[in-house]
């Protein structure tokens, strides 16, 4: 069940399920918390995990104002301390990877072990990195609802589509352009100068083989300068590996945050 929680100037969406030691959801750009709803599914019976809605995302109401990545990790540090939790293991994907990475490098107390999937170094642009496939989706973006089908191309691979029809909607309900989005573009551009070496807490990064969105080989570079970061590259796996994977990721994420000691060496 969906809980409204305020935060400061926010009235923050979460759901809390499980038991165990806290774990947070971050999603991604496009997202909302139920893009993790199978992947709560594999996590609860061994963590408590809380996922939830950032600002212009979801069921979250916010003031109508652009907002900052900084600002977004501190309302996920003011969510977990407001649970009871003064440290959680972390888990984001694409953009909430990005807010993630801030969260880390801005309050690592906070952070006990963190999750990056299929995200990049914070103080580049995806469009300067991947520029045809950011160019494509914004052009897409724009002709919701007609393309769709095209639309969740970019996320999913097509097989994976194939088998689970009902995802080529994804973005059929999705506005091509409101003032809410138009505020979390802004966001997504942001590029803080801290860089992926500074990190210092225990950090394993997932890479979609498959992923079109942000190209594995951003993420495991992005992986490879963070010191004694494990990577892992999940083969035939797109964008949304939560979606798509969620019993791998689940297990990645379950082995790495639960394990006694994790080697310092990168896989």
């Amino acid at each position: 069940m969906t809980s409204l929680i305020d935060i400061g100037d926010c009235r923050i969406a979460c759901t809390v399920t499980g038991t165990g030691p806290p774990l947070l959801l971050m999603h991604g750009a496009e997202g909302n918390h139920h893009m993790f709803d199978a992947l709560v599914e594999h996590l609860a019976a061994d963590f408590t995990v809380i996922a939830y809605d950032q600002r212009d995302c979801g069921d979250t109401r916010n003031p109508e104002r652009a907002t900052s990545l900084n600002e977004l990790a501190q309302d996920a540090a003011a969510l977990l301390e407001t649970l009871g939790h003064t440290k959680a293991h972390v888990y984001g994907t694409s953009f909430g990877g990005r807010v993630a990475q801030a969260l880390a490098h801005e309050r690592p107390q906070v952070v006990d072990r963190l999750v990056l999937g299929s995200t990049w170094a914070l103080p580049s642009a995806l469009a300067a990195l991947n520029p045809d496939a950011v160019q494509e989706i914004q052009r897409l973006r724009a002709n919701l609802p007609d393309s769709a089908e095209a639309l969740a191309g970019f996320f999913l691979p097509q097989d994976f589509l194939d088998i689970r029809p009902e995802l080529k909607d994804l973005f059929r309900h999705v506005q091509a352009q409101s003032p809410r989005s138009i505020r979390r573009q802004a966001a997504v551009a942001e590029c803080p100068p801290l860089e992926p070496g500074r990190l210092r807490t225990q950090t394993l990064v997932l890479a979609g083989e498959l992923d079109r969105v942000v190209p594995p080989a951003l993420t495991v570079a992005l992986g490879q300068a963070i010191p004694g970061a494990r990577v892992v590259l999940l083969p035939g796996v797109g964008h949304a590996a939560a979606v798509q994977a969620a019993d791998q990721v689940a297990a990645h994420i379950r082995d790495f945050c639960l394990a006694s000691s994790i080697s310092a060496s990168k896989a």
